[in-house]
């Protein structure tokens, strides 16, 4: 986990899965807004209190989160007065914009540190989304390389909604490889 101070009103927080696995929360706990998330979140400000000096004693706070492609999570939180809250909420039009890498690369790879966690990962699918698999791409390889198991997916036909839910199970079993230079 790494704190840093933007500005008097802002931190940034950085997790990864394994800060997670340290606090015994997976991936789906933490985006599922449950205690154990919130109890870890709370963990996060009074650490954030103790190495920056970020108080959040009396101020409303507002909360970014992204999701990164390589297992990283970045919280942006920021102190607001009550000036500023008025603002916040006086916003009407919100613009999201969402990238994916899974949906422009024409490849995407990931990699699973061993075997077993190939098969724990397809043991996952048939047991959730398998059955909306069908046709997922044109072509699916597993390599082997210096003990580690790259899976590579070309042309990947499915709809957003299930992409996500692939997105989501394969990021607890595998990490992704960017794959720029790849055609």
């Amino acid at each position: 986990m790494k704190i840093e101070k933007l500005n008097d009103d802002k931190i940034r927080i950085t997790l990864n899965l394994d800060d997670l696995k340290e606090n015994d929360i997976d991936f789906h706990t933490f985006m599922s807004n449950s205690i154990e998330s919130q109890e870890l979140f709370l963990h996060m400000l009074d650490k954030a209190e103790k190495e920056v000096g970020f108080v959040t004693d009396d101020y409303r706070i507002m909360i970014e989160a992204l999701a990164m492609s390589n297992g990283n999570f970045i919280l942006t939180v920021t102190r607001l007065e009550d000036e500023k809250m008025k603002n916040v909420f006086k916003k009407k039009k919100v613009n999201i914009k969402r990238k994916s890498s899974l949906i422009d690369n024409k490849k995407s790879i990931y990699c699973f540190n061993s075997f077993d966690e190939f098969c724990e990962f397809c043991g996952f699918l048939n047991a959730h989304i398998l059955r909306y698999l069908d046709d997922f791409a044109s072509s699916v390889s597993l390599y082997e390389y210096c003990g580690k198991f790259y899976l590579v997916l070309s042309n990947i036909h499915m709809n957003v909604n299930l992409l996500k839910s692939f997105c989501a199970a394969i990021s607890e079993f595998a990490s992704f490889v960017p794959n720029a230079r790849i055609v």
